[in-house]
């Protein structure tokens, strides 16, 4: 394994143990449930937004360690984003994980995902609190 697969998964693992803004929110404004019944991975994805921008974001549920990383990371890398810009936030990252995005299209702590697309049963596992906050974001 690479210095660099092996900071990865640190970061994964870091991110699994302590899961950054994993609380209900209480006075959010948007809401969404993602559950994969494959695997029995769940979240719920909180928002509170003001005006176009997305000021708190929170997530709470179980799942593997990928899935949990990735909420994890997904509500820290939306905070303070327009609705436009965590939509397009939603799109490269779901572009990269699937093998579709190219070098340098993701802000660098999300990086670490990329290695995603080589297993295609993970897709899931990394996409599903982003496609919950991609539908709390269309309460709107």
């Amino acid at each position: 394994m690479s210095e660099l697969d092996e900071l990865y998964q640190s970061v994964i693992l870091d991110h699994n143990r302590a899961p950054r803004n994993f609380r209900r929110l209480e006075g959010a404004t948007n809401h969404a449930e993602g559950r994969n019944p494959l695997c029995g991975d769940q979240f719920d994805v909180w928002l509170r937004l003001e005006g176009d921008i997305i000021a708190e974001a929170a997530f709470l549920g179980q799942g593997c360690a990928i899935s949990k990383a990735s909420a994890s990371m997904m509500t820290q890398a939306v905070k303070g984003k327009t609705i436009a810009e965590a939509r397009a936030l939603f799109a490269e990252f779901h572009n990269v994980i699937t093998g579709a995005g190219g070098p340098g299209t993701l802000p660098s702590k999300l990086e670490v995902f990329r290695g995603v697309s080589a297993f295609p049963i993970r897709v899931k596992c990394a996409s599903l609190s982003w496609h919950a906050m991609k539908q709390a974001l269309e309460e709107r």
